[in-house]
């Protein structure tokens, strides 16, 4: 067996498994991170440890394989804070940190807390290495434990507040390399055969059936088959976010967003429904609006690749345990072509169109400041055919969720689980897992704010993205909830939903970016061109109106 550090072992194993980057907040692990530059690893350090953590999740659910991000032991609960989106997304993350040493645990040590309850919430596993010896078996378990079943983050903190005890140190240590979890999913179990038949059975019969598809059916790499099926079968097709590229969004049978962040028309078909089939989702609070859309006591089957998720939220009435490609071309297999359910598509059209109506006025509106729908509706016309869109959550999750089409198969969305912020960073993680695709960040004006810093790190390690910044210098998503409290008074209320104007191009420049602001609809195309080919990091600065404030999902009226 070879004597090699604990820092070699480290680097030839992340580059066996695959990794590309590593996303970093120093010190940590230096002659690990040595190591991985000689291996042609590209070290990212950002400027701050969540933003790495954000860029890793990004970065694996684009490569669809595991992420890497790494802080000392000081720096560590701001890492933790990072992944609650890897986790609240079911993204693979790889997360090192150091640890003050054992001897000096419990001992009031300098910058030192406790470890084990901020990551126990946000990763699947964690665990403490203390030697290089025991590196190899942690190490591929964690591999194992970010890929399998429902995928997720893990932790490893080594002994040391950069890990020097772990990574500075020789030992005898073989590097392994087990391919098959260096990918979502590695293994792709199937659902019992008397299960897809008495599946089939209740979606033959049904009169008035809609398929709810989620995340799951992203990292299984679905499409086609979701497609194939709700077409032989003549079902609508809700996505969550995590699904949105998953079904064409002009196919007759698309229904769009249900839930928190919906079209209405979606939250209607699926209180019409007589049998919901939900693929790969969690069922959970966000793409059901607090567990509310299907109304309980639908009819419900549903297939995850994770039993434990299986009638969650939702009382079943089949389950099917499997991965979402395989068990769905059993489906495919064992399926007979059902008639048209002319009836109901016509229902579920009549639903769509009328929904599109009710927006037709602000998606086409030329009013300036720009509508944020009309943002949404050039940057659907513009998006190139591979285009990776990274959205924010609030406002900027409602607006690419609903309004911006993606119109090319090739095309790809990933967006914000949980933090506001996420979606800058994170765009440079997806760059980085795609770099010959352009990526486009969709966010606001309240949300570049938190990290407009790694506009630096992108321009430093040579990574080009172009960020869209919804600005209507507010928060005007909690405007409502705000002037509630203060019953209409303005005083003392303004400033807890609105900012001053800032002019993001300029700051953007400032940091050796590209920057560009929009004032009117005609002139964003140019702008993105110039964006796109500026060859640096790039903001467009979109000023968008005041007003632009999505609606409440839709209820059915109570009593």
């Amino acid at each position: 067996m070879p004597t090699m550090t604990g820092a070699r072992f480290l680097a030839e194993t992340v580059h066996g498994y695959g990794l590309t980057h590593v996303f970093f907040m120093p010190y940590i692990a230096p002659r690990a991170l040595m190591e991985m530059d000689k291996l042609g690893i590209q070290r990212v350090q950002t400027h701050g440890e969540k933003a790495a953590a954000y860029m890793a999740d990004a970065y694996a659910r684009v490569k669809r394989a595991p992420g890497l991000c790494m802080a000392q032991s000081v720096g560590a609960l701001n890492l933790a804070a990072g992944l609650q989106d890897a986790y609240l997304a079911c993204s693979p993350v790889i997360a090192v940190t150091g640890r003050e040493f054992q001897s000096n645990q419990q001992r009031h040590a300098y910058q030192e807390v406790d470890h084990v309850n901020p990551f126990a919430a946000v990763t699947k596993s964690s665990a403490f290495v203390a030697t290089p010896e025991q590196l190899p078996g942690y190490l591929r378990q964690a591999f194992r434990s970010a890929t399998t079943g429902t995928p997720g983050p893990v932790h490893l903190e080594l002994e040391g507040l950069a890990g020097q005890t772990v990574v500075d140190d020789e030992a005898d240590l073989e590097v392994i390399i087990e391919a098959m979890f260096a990918q979502v999913p590695p293994f792709r179990p199937e659902a019992e055969l008397e299960k897809v038949h008495a599946a089939l059975q209740l979606l033959t019969q049904a009169q008035r059936p809609v398929i709810v598809a989620g995340g799951g059916v992203t990292a299984s790499g679905a499409r086609a088959e979701l497609i194939a099926l709700a077409e032989k079968l003549s079902i609508p097709v809700a996505t969550a976010l995590n699904a949105k590229a998953m079904f064409p969004a002009d196919h007759p049978l698309a229904v769009g967003l249900p839930g928190s962040y919906s079209r209405a028309c979606a939250n209607q078909i699926l209180c019409e429904a007589d049998l919901v089939f939900f693929i790969g989702s969690h069922t959970g609070g966000q793409v059901t609006n607090s567990y509310a859309i299907p109304p309980q006591g639908t009819p419900i089957i549903q297939l995850d690749i994770n039993a434990a998720e299986i009638g969650r939220n939702y009382p079943i009435k089949v389950g099917l345990q499997g991965d979402a490609r395989n068990t769905l071309r059993r489906m495919l297999e064992q399926a007979e072509t059902t008639a048209p359910r002319t009836a109901w598509i016509n229902r579920v059209q009549e639903l769509v169109q009328a929904w599109k109506a009710s927006v037709s006025e602000q998606v086409n509106s030329d009013i300036v400041p720009m509508r944020p729908e009309r943002l949404c509706r050039e940057l659907a016309d513009y998006l190139p055919s591979d285009a990776i869109l990274v959205s924010d959550t609030g406002h900027s999750g409602i607006w690419t969720g609903t309004l911006l089409d993606l119109k090319h198969p090739d095309q790809s969305f990933i967006r914000c689980a949980g933090s506001l912020g996420w979606g800058l960073p994170a765009a440079i993680g997806a760059k980085c897992a795609q770099p010959d695709r352009p990526v486009l960040c969709f966010t606001g004006d309240g949300g570049i704010w938190y990290h407009i810093t790694e506009l630096d790190t992108a321009r430093k390690c040579g990574i080009n993205t172009v960020t869209v910044v919804n600005n209507n210098h507010s928060l005007n998503q909690e405007k409502g909830g705000v002037e509630a409290i203060y019953e209409g008074q303005t005083r003392g209320s303004d400033e807890l939903w609105l900012f001053p104007e800032t002019d993001f191009a300029k700051i953007a420049e400032s940091m050796g970016c590209f920057g560009i602001t929009v004032n009117k609809p005609s002139e964003l195309a140019s702008a993105l061109d110039q964006a796109f080919a500026a060859g640096k990091p790039a903001v467009v600065d979109v000023k968008t109106h005041l007003d632009g404030i999505a609606p409440r999902a839709w209820m059915p009226a109570i009593g």
